[in-house]
């Protein structure tokens, strides 16, 4: 059973653009914006490429820390304002074979206006 919702999941495969945010040996905070990430239903994770990846920063950064949060989020509507999105926080991993790729496994997922309402959040620890 997954630790994401089906509405959570529908959402994430929607094509948005998404944010990786990673930490480096030093502490500095990194964030890029890379493609979506597609949700690996056999390890209950998020994977994610992109182009030259094992030469990234983010790839480096996760090798050395294992860490890593994701987000992805826009506006339903303006008028009236309806964010919403979702942020994965947990442990993961940088593989360069067969294909280089970022896994994230999740230990902490926040959810807003991903049901219809942009005010509560769906915040849940995965431990």
């Amino acid at each position: 059973m997954s630790h994401f919702t089906e509405k959570e999941l529908a959402y994430l495969a929607s094509g948005l653009l998404g944010r990786l945010a990673t930490v480096g040996a030093d502490g500095t905070p990194h964030i890029a914006p890379v493609g979506m990430a597609a949700y690996n239903p056999r390890l209950d994770t998020l994977d994610i490429g992109g182009h030259d990846l094992p030469s990234t920063k983010k790839f480096r950064d996760i090798r050395i820390t294992g860490r890593a949060a994701f987000v992805v989020d826009d506006l339903a509507s303006v008028d009236p304002w309806r964010p919403r999105g979702i942020e994965v926080r947990g442990r993961a991993e940088a593989i360069e074979e067969p294909v280089p790729l970022l896994r994230l496994f999740p230990e902490r997922i926040v959810a807003w206006g991903i049901d219809g309402d942009s005010f509560e959040r769906n915040s849940r620890s995965i431990r």
